[in-house]
């Protein structure tokens, strides 16, 4: 691997965590600062290399964060907290776009499915959420059942993060689905 191969790879980690600290904050409203690594950890997945340098690259994330003016931090107390701003939030509204925009177009022969429960009381936001997926290319199997043969990891996490449904929506990755030859139609995938 090259010099230049290295730092976009590089390059490329350092806006991942970003994204992730933006979408992990997004997500918790207003959050301690002490426990974002933790939570931000669970969105990077499994990331080569992160947990060594982890502490120094989620601390790095939030000051360029703060430079960018999509978070800012407050003090309560002797505890700090850092909350997500208008900024923050267009960026995340951003970040979506981006992902929806580009779908992988090579199937790796495992099915997405996102599934949602969210209370009557927020019936708007479950909405938006209905509207999205479909916008994205989700294919409407049940009621709150989504599919899509694409990795949309990333965009459900950010999608949990602007919409503030964390625990009220799960993404399963599905080896085999019975019947899924009209899905593999409706996606122009080779049956």
């Amino acid at each position: 691997m090259g010099v230049l191969e290295t730092e976009a790879l590089r390059i490329r980690r350092w806006g991942y965590v970003q994204n992730a600290v933006l979408a992990t904050v997004a997500l918790s409203g207003v959050l301690a600062i002490s426990v974002v690594a933790p939570n931000t950890l669970q969105l990077l997945g499994k990331v080569p290399g992160v947990k060594a340098r982890f502490s120094s690259q989620t601390h790095s994330a939030l000051s360029r964060l703060k430079q960018k003016g999509y978070i800012s931090f407050s003090k309560k107390g002797t505890r700090a907290f850092v909350e997500i701003t208008p900024a923050g939030q267009s960026a995340l509204n951003l970040q979506l776009q981006r992902i929806m925009l580009h779908p992988k177009k090579r199937w790796d022969k495992r099915w997405r499915m996102v599934m949602f429960d969210i209370p009557e009381k927020r019936k708007s936001v479950r909405e938006r959420l209905r509207r999205t997926m479909r916008e994205a290319g989700f294919l409407h199997l049940q009621d709150s059942v989504w599919v899509y043969p694409h990795d949309c990891e990333e965009l459900i996490a950010l999608l949990k993060a602007e919409m503030h449904i964390g625990k009220d929506i799960l993404y399963a990755i599905v080896e085999k689905l019975e019947n899924d030859t009209p899905l593999k139609q409706h996606f122009g995938i080779r049956v």
